[in-house]
């Protein structure tokens, strides 16, 4: 995915330029193809296990090599529009369109075969949804608006909206169930404990009061003295 969104800086950064956009516009895609680079280095250093000597080198010669191919691009975008022909800047900006999708498209294969979001934070997502809205403000600011500079954007903004609406549907949604589930189980827990206690107190008054009318048989049938059975019989 980082590859891919170094790759694609490339393109936008040539139409961008080429169109004459403003200068956020103009400084986004070297920004995102340094910080991809960095973060593929990265991936490259901590899950591959490669020195860091090794992931300078690679990622810088990789750098500077985009870095010539957008240099060229430029030009021959420039030349292209000096003789009215402006396929050469529509194609940059429908490759570098792919590449950013295509980047985000591989999170969706991911989530279809797992049924989960995974391997992505939503703070990133969210980030990143931002700055495409961002651009899109800017390209609404151009002197004149850019239909495919739009759709650059805004391909890549729905994109990630999928993505924070499949981790609502396959993460957080299951997440509440399960909370939910776990506060039904509590309550019904406590409620059955709350039952026995009750019945174990109606059980301890029960076999109370039964020892206290057999005691107090008891006690008549103690007390009762010779003279007192001699009474009743005369009573009777």
């Amino acid at each position: 995915m980082m590859m891919l969104w170094a790759c694609a800086g490339v393109p936008l950064g040539a139409y961008n330029i080429a169109s004459g956009f403003n200068i956020a516009l103009l400084v986004q895609p070297q920004i995102l193809t340094v910080l991809s680079l960095v973060t593929w280095g990265q991936c490259w250093y901590y899950g591959k296990g490669w020195s860091l000597k090794k992931c300078i080198f690679v990622t810088g010669g990789i750098g500077v090599i985009l870095g010539g191919v957008e240099v060229a691009l430029i030009e021959g975008l420039k030349a292209g529009q000096r003789r009215d022909l402006e396929w050469p800047a529509i194609m940059m900006g429908v490759l570098s369109a792919v590449l950013l999708a295509a980047g985000v498209l591989r999170h969706y294969y991911d989530i279809y075969v797992h049924r989960t979001v995974r391997g992505i934070s939503f703070i990133f997502v969210g980030i990143d949804a931002a700055g495409d809205v961002f651009s899109l403000v800017s390209v609404f600011f151009q002197s004149h608006l850019d239909i495919l500079g739009i759709v650059i954007y805004a391909s890549e903004f729905i994109l990630w909206c999928g993505v924070f609406a499949c981790g609502g549907y396959f993460n957080l949604l299951p997440w509440i169930k399960r909370r939910m589930q776990k506060k039904r189980e509590n309550r019904d827990a406590t409620g059955s404990a709350e039952g026995e206690n009750a019945v174990a107190i109606q059980e301890g008054i029960s076999h109370d009061v039964e020892l206290e009318r057999m005691n107090s048989a008891g006690s008549r049938t103690v007390f009762r003295t010779p003279g007192s059975r001699t009474s009743v019989d005369r009573l009777e």
